[in-house]
């Protein structure tokens, strides 16, 4: 697997680090965020996504709260194509 850090949210203290890297191979976001509350995971559940589609969340996943200050660092599609920008 090959990484790339992308960013870490601004003025972190050095234990509380919102973190997003990116998989070169995969284009796949790897990251490192705030762990939603119970609240927010049930709030996420009574809105659900698609009918007949699961709301729980698999032991495999979690849901995480990404601060709105590192949309930033999240790449964006070059010429529409739905392909993550590569370097």
């Amino acid at each position: 697997m090959r990484l790339r850090f992308l960013g870490i949210i601004p003025n972190t203290p050095i234990d509380d680090s919102p973190t997003i890297w990116l998989d070169e191979d995969t284009g796949d976001l790897l990251i490192q965020s705030y762990r939603a509350t119970e609240e927010e995971v049930k709030a996420c559940q009574e809105i659900g996504s698609i009918p007949g589609h699961s709301t729980d969340v698999p032991d495999h996943e979690t849901i995480v709260r990404l601060p709105a200050v590192m949309l930033e660092f999240i790449p964006r599609p070059k010429g529409g194509n739905g392909e993550v920008p590569r370097s």
